[in-house]
């Protein structure tokens, strides 16, 4: 059986990955191509999808059939890590134990006898910094070892502000980028490119890779086309399923976000979040590529920091460069931060009916407005 392993990175489009392979899941099998479900909701979503077929579920798949390997690996990781304490995040629930997961991907492919297996998770990315011998229990779980290895990955300041942006979605409290936030990710998988790769790398020798820049999966069209042109599978019987996946808040808000995680009741911060990402489409809020987050010394830092795992990029892929516009690393984008926050607030009233039944949050809104001069 030929494994194909896709292993992140974050923020590269892998929920609009695993979004296609989950509703495509059955006439794969029948091709003999499996992308194994891990626990019950999967598999009752094949059931259905079988015999209703796919379309009906497209704006209602859960993330359990739609990101399996995602919950296989954060049990993984939990099993290991120990300030995880056994825990998997709380927005995956009823997540059977690692040995169920073993028993449903053993009798998956004992029924089914695929050729090829296909695995997608991004949160592999981080089995080579928490402990590298996750990748050899990945192998023995799936029972075969990798013939083609695919990851994506982010200029580092587009990676930051995406996975920055991420964490403040999922209402954590971090730093602002600029005042030492940038300086945070530097030892971690979320910068450091090599620390994610090199156990991969060095355990799967086998293995072909697919080490892909994110800016030529966007002028190949998204995730999903770049995925399924590069990696040797015939995707042809494929469809390609009604899509918004994982909406971002804009950047010209994370700001008052992470403002509103510090402060606000989790309740109230929950309405901002979701209040500011359905803003990502207004006109007048300032596109994110035009928003500066990190300041003249931070990107100058992250410019230094990152030029030996540009090198080391360079030599495993042979591009030269493998990022093309590393420049861009060291040039503040036109709009500073508090410039484009106070764009946005100048977009929301205290009195929107949406904040009424929030308590904390009108007043909240208030006082930014007056500490942005509005």
């Amino acid at each position: 059986m030929k494994l194909i392993l896709y292993i992140g990175h974050h923020k590269v489009g892998s929920t609009s990955l695993q979004q296609f392979l989950a509703v495509n899941s059955i006439p794969l099998a029948r091709e003999g191509v499996l992308y194994p479900a891990t626990e019950s909701d999967g598999l009752s979503y094949m059931l259905a999808s079988s015999l209703f077929g796919a379309e009906q579920f497209d704006r209602t798949l859960s993330i359990n059939a739609r990101e399996p390997h995602n919950s296989l690996a954060f049990r993984m990781l939990a099993s290991r890590v120990k300030d995880n304490k056994g825990r998997v995040p709380p927005f995956l629930t009823d997540i059977p134990s690692l040995q169920q997961m073993r028993a449903f991907l053993r009798n998956q492919k004992a029924y089914l006898k695929p050729h090829t297996m296909v695995v997608c998770s991004e949160v592999m990315a981080n089995f080579g910094k928490a402990d590298p011998t996750l990748i050899d229990e990945l192998y023995d779980i799936l029972g075969a070892r990798p013939a083609e290895i695919y990851c994506a990955l982010r200029r580092p300041d587009d990676y930051i502000v995406s996975w920055h942006g991420q964490r403040l979605k999922f209402g954590q409290k971090i730093p602002r980028l600029s005042a030492g936030g940038t300086q945070a990710y530097f030892s971690t998988v979320h910068f450091d490119y090599r620390l994610m790769l090199a156990p991969w790398v060095e355990r799967s020798p086998e293995a072909r890779l697919h080490v892909r820049p994110y800016e030529e999966i966007v002028e190949a069209g998204g995730s999903v086309l770049d995925f399924t042109r590069t990696v040797s599978v015939d995707f042809s019987n494929c469809r390609m399923p009604r899509d918004d996946s994982n909406p971002s808040i804009p950047s010209a808000a994370l700001e008052i976000a992470r403002r509103g995680n510090g402060v606000l009741a989790p309740q109230g911060a929950q309405v901002l979040r979701q209040f500011l990402i359905e803003m990502r489409k207004h006109k007048a809020v300032p596109a994110n590529a035009e928003v500066e987050l990190f300041g003249a010394a931070a990107r100058a830092a992250l410019a230094d920091a990152f030029a030996p795992i540009e090198a080391y990029l360079e030599t495993l892929t042979g591009r030269t460069p493998f990022f093309r516009d590393l420049e861009a690393l060291r040039q503040e984008r036109p709009i500073p931060e508090d410039e484009a926050n106070r764009a946005v607030l100048r977009l929301i009233s205290p009195q929107d009916p949406r904040f009424s039944e929030t308590p904390g949050l009108p007043e909240f809104i208030a006082e930014l407005r007056r500490e942005y001069g509005l």
